[in-house]
């Protein structure tokens, strides 16, 4: 049900708005011509036709509706977000069950929920190492987000065990890489045999993986997740916004200058 955006991605928000635009009409022109009892049948057809030949004459003034329908919600929509963030900020931020690589005390914290088994954090890897290496006063956060199946939850399992035993954040980086970079599937055997080619401790990692620290982390997660009404991966928290979707380096550039200096570029 949330797999990679397809139910709540853009597509969605304009056939949403669409719906809602025409519904929108059908509504005015009800009200016009439905319900005003002075009007004779008539008048009303006239109405109707005048309105319709115009629709059809001006198409973009749908398109125009429709456009503005979307930066409202839009709008709304950010609004809403940063209120979440504002509310949840010492779990998004500064939670003790997450991985801090980057500059710990950058001035900008990049924060991404993401899943194993997800195809576009494969790709988005590659925009938030970009930005680490870019931009020396960058707080990065990872947050395990297993929404696509058991598989993805196993993954994520084994790397918050491997989080466990590796404070610096370095070797859990070298698990991430390796992991959301390879072939097949992630799961349980995988993750595992991730964890044992970077060199960690399989013997405490079995034995952290039945902690309630591994639980804890994932209901974190994934309640945080809820109250900020994420609904795929990639998903980021950036400063005080929320960016859902892998949008590229460059949007996520902008996003970082936006948290930092106030406009996409500083």
């Amino acid at each position: 049900m949330l797999n990679d955006l397809i139910l709540k991605g853009p597509n969605f928000m304009r056939f949403f708005a669409r719906l809602a635009l025409a519904a929108g009409l059908m509504l005015t022109l009800g009200a016009v011509t439905g319900h005003a009892q002075s009007i004779s049948d008539a008048q009303r057809g006239e109405i109707e036709k005048i309105i319709r030949e115009y629709l059809v004459k001006h198409p973009e003034v749908l398109q125009d509706a429709m456009a503005e329908l979307e930066k409202k919600q839009a709008a709304d929509e950010a609004v809403k977000n940063q209120a979440a963030v504002k509310d949840n900020a010492e779990t998004i931020f500064n939670s003790a069950r997450q991985v801090v690589v980057g500059n710990p005390q950058g001035d900008v914290t990049f924060v991404e929920f993401f899943d194993y088994n997800c195809g576009y954090c494969k790709r988005a890897m590659d925009d938030m190492l970009a930005l680490m290496k870019n931009d020396s006063n960058l707080k990065v956060v990872l947050k395990e987000f297993p929404v696509l199946g058991p598989g993805s939850v196993e993954a994520a399992r084994v790397a918050v065990a491997v989080r466990m035993q590796d404070k610096s954040g370095k070797k859990y980086m070298d698990f991430h890489q390796k992991l959301l970079t390879g072939r097949g599937q992630a799961d349980k055997a995988r993750s595992l045999a991730v964890a044992k080619e970077i060199g960690l401790d399989m013997a405490r990692l079995e034995r952290d993986l039945a902690s309630d620290e591994v639980r804890l982390t994932l209901e974190e997660s994934l309640k945080l997740a809820e109250k900020l009404g994420l609904n795929g991966t990639p998903s980021y928290v950036i400063g005080t916004n929320v960016v859902v979707g892998a949008v590229g380096l460059e949007k996520l550039k902008e996003s970082v200058n936006t948290a930092r200096c106030g406009k996409a570029t500083c």
